[in-house]
């Protein structure tokens, strides 16, 4: 009995790693899925391979399908997941790593249960110290400037050393490079090498050398 017991309340192991995929993170919001793969295909050639489909437009589930299926070097993830419903779209769509704004424990859960690499958002100490106490160790830390930027993330690589984080929201080429000189952070998403007029105007080969330079960052 005790056994049984004792299985049923192990932890569930950590999901792979997603800080390691590279220093910057594009996170992608698409109104048009037909961009998708010419999109994935510059920030690829441009260095940036982990791209972030954000779920914030009806298109985001067809361009993450779409990049998943042409474009194989890129690892196309899902971002803005809200519910456990979000999460298994996500996967059915053929995303390889989930990110989420915030997080709840159904949330987690099922984050957790996909077996795909995952970010909850954090902006707070007791949100880091209550994910720590699950076992997690990696996080998005949204809205990043906003929360306090590299100053509050300094102040949390003291006692939570353990901790790891990727800042999300207000970064730009000038300030990734403070993020990303902290202990605690393993990468940055932004969406600085996504200019509107650019996708407006299709314009890959400008996103491409965007790209390029934010990936430069990484030294």
């Amino acid at each position: 009995m005790g056994g049984v017991t004792d299985a049923a309340a192990a932890p569930l192991p950590p999901a792979p790693a997603v800080l390691g995929l590279a220093p910057v993170i594009p996170v992608v919001v698409l109104k048009d899925a037909a961009d998708a793969v010419p999109l994935a295909r510059a920030l690829v050639a441009g260095g940036l391979p982990a791209i972030e489909v954000t779920l914030r437009t009806p298109a985001a589930l067809d361009a993450i399908r779409a990049v998943a299926e042409e474009v194989p070097e890129a690892v196309v993830g899902a971002g803005t997941l809200l519910n456990p419903e979000h999460v298994a779209a996500a996967g059915a769509a053929g995303a390889r790593f989930l990110v989420s704004p915030g997080w709840s424990p159904r949330l987690l859960g099922a984050l957790r249960d996909s077996g795909l690499p995952f970010l909850p958002g954090v902006s707070t100490a007791s949100e880091v110290v209550s994910l720590l106490d699950e076992g997690i160790t990696e996080m998005k830390f949204f809205p990043a400037e906003a929360a306090g930027g590299t100053a509050y993330l300094k102040s949390l690589a003291a006692p939570l050393p353990q901790a790891r984080f990727c800042p999300t929201g207000g970064i730009g080429l000038a300030s990734a490079p403070s993020y990303l000189a902290l202990p605690n952070v393993g990468c940055v998403g932004g969406t600085w090498m996504l200019p509107g007029d650019a996708l407006a105007a299709k314009d890959w080969a400008r996103v491409e050398r965007l790209a390029r330079e934010a990936a430069a960052l990484g030294g």
